[in-house]
């Protein structure tokens, strides 16, 4: 492959479309369904003139709840012509989390698909505000046909038209989701921002590269990669949902060249008989990015030794505060780093807000990164700062070469197989169960998924606990917020550990756990 770096690149899917109108956009990989750069640039254009026909201009707010599929990364691409703020919304959440977000980020239009038709018959009650909604293949009560909303429109460019901007939502420890906002740019469409640069010169995003997406598009790393790579001319390709060996078919089909993963993968994927894994030709991969959770050790040097050096690894976060990279090469001299900054400076500070020396442990916070709030809340949005520094919540150390490792994590989030998981919310649904006194819900070590969401319960009759409770509170749960939030296991205990004053001393219990599995996180 070419190094076209130095070429003028295609900075919106308008200049592919224009360039080479025939050249796929996006291939599902599972059905090989494709969109062309014209036919994308044209659907993204007719909804960016449905959205200002309806009066919706820069710094308005959409959102849109869909599965993978293949117009997916054109409504995006759409309200992002419009100059909009636009949320993309978890499918896997329950109706009244999304009906939360869509209120909260001041919503004016809603688009799902067939796929979410119960639930978003559901939601058209509980989101008034909202005036345009739509849904995408197929008749869903409640909502216009996204195809014949988009037929009354042309297929022109807006005039004067700015960028958009994302305002992805993450769960927060007092239980509610929270927008995570940044200001609008205010400059043309086509304005490289700062993640293209990134992915053009680390990751793999030129004209030819072929970039396979195995991950849901609702996630911010998959959503922005996606949109970047096609900023770039490059074709993705997207799986519906992640299959291991789909994976790797995909790769060999489609001859990818780059790609965006959660360690959870890399362990499905390894899990995979000797034979399977070795049938597969995965030469033309040259950058395999991973990020978003802790990627075990072990788990990464059989990856480099099966895929070779095409790995890289980032921290970041939605915020979009600061930024850490290195590289297969660096990785294999400093194992465990989540690398240098490219973005902001690393300071690690102590509780009093003092640097510590290198080696030593600390709060983890950038400077002269990018600006941020979390929307609606600005006791959060303080909490994140110390003076020009911000945070993301994470523990961590710098060597002497100035490699970052993680040693502890935002609070008690979880992590499990890349998504975030806030234990507040659970806590919250449990606590209300009439045979529960008391409860915990913490992360807890597991092998695929780094960790998984375990409820700690002290019930009101210590006879009663047992494999009966435990699907009873998991179904409980599950009747209030999406699974993967919910516990998949439940311990019992006849008391918890609190302090006097009531607080719940919840690294306690989480040590007697990780200890058992000889790590911390």
């Amino acid at each position: 492959m070419t190094d076209t770096a130095e070429e003028t690149p295609p900075l919106f899917p308008g200049e592919m479309a224009r360039k080479n109108p025939d050249k796929p956009a996006i291939i599902m990989a599972g059905t090989g369904e494709q969109m062309t750069y014209a036919e994308l640039d044209a659907m993204a254009n007719q909804l960016s003139q449905l959205f200002a026909a309806e009066g919706l201009g820069p710094g308005d707010h959409v959102a849109f709840c869909l599965e993978n599929r293949l117009e997916y990364l054109a409504i995006a691409w759409g309200c992002h012509y419009a100059g909009l703020y636009y949320t993309a919304i978890s499918s896997r959440l329950q109706t009244d989390e999304m009906a939360y977000i869509i209120e909260n980020s001041t919503s004016q239009a809603f688009i799902t698909s067939a796929y979410k038709a119960d639930q978003a018959a559901e939601l058209a009650e509980l989101m008034p505000d909202v005036r345009i909604r739509m849904a995408v293949g197929g008749g869903v009560d409640g909502y216009a046909d996204f195809a014949e909303e988009l037929a009354k429109h042309p297929a022109e460019p807006l005039p004067d038209r700015v960028e958009g901007q994302d305002m992805l939502y993450s769960s927060g420890t007092t239980g509610r989701p929270k927008g995570i906002k940044v200001p609008l740019s205010g400059e043309p469409l086509g304005s490289a921002p700062g993640l293209l640069t990134l992915a053009q010169f680390l990751f793999g995003a030129r004209e030819d590269a072929i970039y396979l997406s195995p991950a849901p598009m609702y996630h911010a790393a998959p959503l922005r990669f996606c949109m970047s790579f096609q900023r770039m001319g490059a074709t993705v390709v997207a799986m519906q949902r992640f299959d291991p060996e789909e994976a790797l078919k995909a790769i060999e089909k489609y001859k990818v060249s780059a790609s965006q993963w959660v360690p959870t993968m890399f362990v499905r994927m390894l899990k995979l008989p000797d034979e399977t894994r070795e049938k597969y030709d995965v030469s033309s991969l040259a950058h395999a990015v991973h990020a978003a959770a802790p990627c075990p050790i072990d788990v990464k040097e059989k990856m480099i030794n099966w895929w070779g050096p095409v790995l890289h690894e980032y921290y970041a976060g939605t915020e979009g505060n600061g930024l850490t990279y290195l590289n297969s090469e660096d990785w294999l001299t400093h194992k465990g780093s989540v690398g240098k900054p490219l973005l902001g400076v690393v300071h690690i500070l102590d509780d009093d807000g003092n640097e510590v020396a290198a080696g030593e442990e600390g709060g983890v916070y950038f400077s002269g990164g990018g600006g941020f709030e979390y929307h609606g809340d600005e006791e959060k949005t303080k909490d994140s700062r110390m003076g020009e520094m911000s945070t993301l919540g994470d523990v961590g150390k710098v060597d002497e070469d100035g490699f970052l490792y993680l040693t502890d994590r935002k609070a008690y989030m979880i992590i499990s197989g890349g998504v975030n998981i806030y234990p507040q919310e659970a806590e919250n649904a449990l606590t209300m169960h009439p045979k529960v006194f008391d409860v915990a819900v913490i992360g807890v070590p597991n092998d695929d998924f780094g960790e998984e969401v375990k409820a700690v319960v002290q019930p009101v009759d210590m006879a009663e606990a047992g494999p009966e409770l435990e699907r009873e509170l998991i179904a409980f749960c599950r009747e209030q917020l999406a699974d993967v939030k919910c516990p998949r296991s439940v311990d019992f205990r006849e008391e918890l550990p609190r302090h006097p004053t009531g607080k719940l001393y919840k690294r306690l219990l989480k040590d007697e756990y990780w200890s058992a599995a000889g790590r911390t996180i």
